[in-house]
């Protein structure tokens, strides 16, 4: 039985080698693919990685060179020290566009999450944090870049943006990306936006939050409104949620230096447990005059990026555990992380979650094939 196909090698195989020539005892592609295989069965650090690839020697072989045996685990670092994180990210990004079903509407979430235990206090360096893009139908990360601290994540929304494919979809960021530039940047993309607006932006908030009491107070006509309600019971609880959207941006001012402004939206969110009830108001600005069902919809797609993404890398793959700090490494090893989280979620043969199907893949060298797409003659 020979070998035939495996999207990770053929998408990722001419990624430029950063070594010298007379350190390149281990191909490249060798060593993503080993590190990705090692990543999805649950390893959390180079030294794992090597105990996988020794373990796994003869089924890797099937279908990479491994000339010189299974490198080490400091080979593994040194590499991913080494390793252009753009360069790596490009061919991530490439390889997603080629698996991805472009929807038109599609939610796609941008968020930030920090790897906590990637600082390097002996460089001086602090913990990376990075905002990535999740495509909620997909469910797949599109995309991800590194930026300096949490405030940065301003300048970097736009840059992944115009990496992204993003025409006719539906674009959610949190308040921090609620900035005028940034909704620019999502129209010129050909794109819509749901923005969320917290105090950061004060007078459009004062602004969204008294026209919202109005509705209350009935001093709106039902002709520029629409409301839509769901209700969630389970674990104890019972949450009520009303999505209001006004069209009317007559007593907005300044709403003309929101490109393509076309409605305000608010959630009101009730909790009721058997202790205590809560309840909360959120705020956002559309580019759409979409009903309040479909801003329903896009308001829960954006959870999925912290319920589906970064829960999974906390939970799963243990990535604010995780002590790979060194230049680099720490970016790379989180594509590599969001490689395998996208391999786990479109393997559809079991129900089951990512530390499920993870266990699975490293006791069953076949189901491992199942997740990586390899196909045999």
């Amino acid at each position: 039985m020979s070998f035939k196909s495996c999207a990770i090698i053929e998408h990722f195989k001419d990624i430029p080698d950063p070594r010298i020539e007379r350190k390149k005892l281990h191909q490249l592609i060798d060593i993503i693919v080993i590190s990705v295989c090692a990543i999805i069965c649950g390893a959390k650090s180079f030294e794992e990685i090597e105990l996988f690839g020794k373990e796994r020697k003869k089924w890797l072989k099937q279908f990479i060179k491994l000339k010189n045996g299974i490198p080490s685990h400091d080979t593994f670092r040194r590499v991913f020290l080494l390793l252009d994180p753009l360069e790596f990210q490009k061919k991530f990004m490439a390889w997603i566009e080629d698996i991805r079903l472009i929807k038109q509407g599609e939610v796609i979430a941008i968020d930030g999450k920090t790897a906590r235990r990637s600082f390097d206090t002996k460089n001086n360096r602090g913990a990376i944090h990075v905002v990535s893009a999740w495509a909620n139908d997909n469910n797949l990360v599109l995309g991800q870049l590194k930026v300096h601290n949490k405030s940065n994540e301003i300048t970097a929304i736009p840059e992944l943006l115009n990496m992204l494919m993003i025409k006719k979809c539906i674009i959610t960021i949190d308040a921090m990306g609620c900035q005028k530039a940034i909704a620019e940047n999502i129209i010129n993309n050909k794109a819509d936006y749901v923005l969320a607006v917290k105090e950061n932006q004060p007078n459009l908030y004062k602004q969204i939050q008294s026209e919202f009491n109005n509705v209350s107070c009935n001093k709106v006509s039902e002709k520029t409104q629409d409301t839509h309600s769901t209700k969630d019971i389970g674990h104890g609880r019972e949450e009520y949620r009303e999505y209001h959207i006004l069209n009317d941006l007559s007593r907005i001012k300044n709403a003309d230096q929101w490109v393509s402004l076309s409605a305000i939206g608010m959630v009101n969110s009730t909790r009721k447990t058997k202790k205590k009830e809560s309840s909360e108001q959120r705020y956002y600005i559309l580019s759409s005059e979409m009903s309040a069902e479909q801003f329903g919809n896009a308001v829960r797609s954006h959870w999925g990026i912290e319920n589906k993404l970064h829960w999974n890398l906390d939970v799963s793959f243990r990535e604010d555990e995780c002590r790979i700090r060194k230049s680099n490494a720490p970016t790379n090893m989180n594509v590599v992380r969001h490689v395998a989280i996208n391999l786990l979620k479109h393997e559809k043969s079991i129900k089951a979650g990512i530390v499920h199907k993870q266990l699975k893949a490293a006791l069953s060298t076949q189901y491992l094939e199942q997740i990586l797409g390899i196909e045999y003659f």
